[in-house]
């Protein structure tokens, strides 16, 4: 169980690592995550909804059921928890996170990588304790590695091409169309349209014109 930790956001980390459980609740049903953003503490809230087990994504790394191979090649886990663990999640950020990493930064590397993704997602709202924030989470990382592969694939700067895309400002006031679009469309994607998180997140920019 994890209990209060005074707002230490690296105390809650080191927990949650040594295998603190997020989903228990105390004597009034609360969770720590809920008991932290009553108190304000903001930081240990994001720490704990970004947190996903390294043994979770490991399970991918090995022959499942009639599976020859894995799902994930074991040298793709490294780097692909880095970027689900990751608090910004800025799609230039994600896009360089894959950038940086030789491994990674080729399509079926990130093929292999959204793939898994999705299943995360799809377990994520399958399972009993439902985890709505990490589902679409996954999913937002997957359709950000979907539009790498495209550009990998089509343009001869590769990411640098969808970076500058990312960033590019409309001339009248530099609003980042390219990239207000790729988050809608994530959005849109999301298969479980029942989710409530995602009803808020249409509820909330649905009223917003690009």
């Amino acid at each position: 169980v994890l209990p209060p930790n005074s707002g230490n956001k690296e105390i809650t980390w080191m927990m949650l690592e040594a295998g603190a459980e997020t989903d228990v609740v105390n004597s009034v049903g609360r969770t720590a995550a809920q008991m932290a953003a009553f108190v304000g503490q903001h930081d240990c809230v994001t720490v704990i909804n970004n947190f996903f087990p390294r043994e979770r994504l490991d399970y991918y790394t090995k022959p499942q059921g009639l599976d020859k191979e894995p799902k994930l090649p074991v040298k793709l886990a490294g780097p692909l928890h880095k970027i689900i663990t990751t608090t910004n999640m800025h799609p230039v950020k994600i896009v360089l996170l894959v950038k940086e990493n030789p491994l990674l930064a080729e399509v079926e590397a990130l093929q292999k990588c959204y793939r898994v993704l999705d299943l995360i997602c799809e377990k994520c709202m399958k399972q009993k304790d439902m985890n709505e924030v990490l589902a679409l989470k996954m999913h937002y990382i997957s359709c950000i590695f979907q539009k790498c592969i495209t550009f990998l694939k089509e343009r001869e700067d590769k990411l640098d091409g969808l970076i500058k895309s990312l960033l590019k400002g409309r001339e009248k006031d530099g609003f980042p169309v390219y990239q207000e679009k790729l988050i809608r469309e994530s959005i849109r994607k999301f298969p479980y349209c029942e989710a409530t998180l995602l009803q808020q997140l249409v509820r909330s920019i649905a009223p917003v014109e690009i």
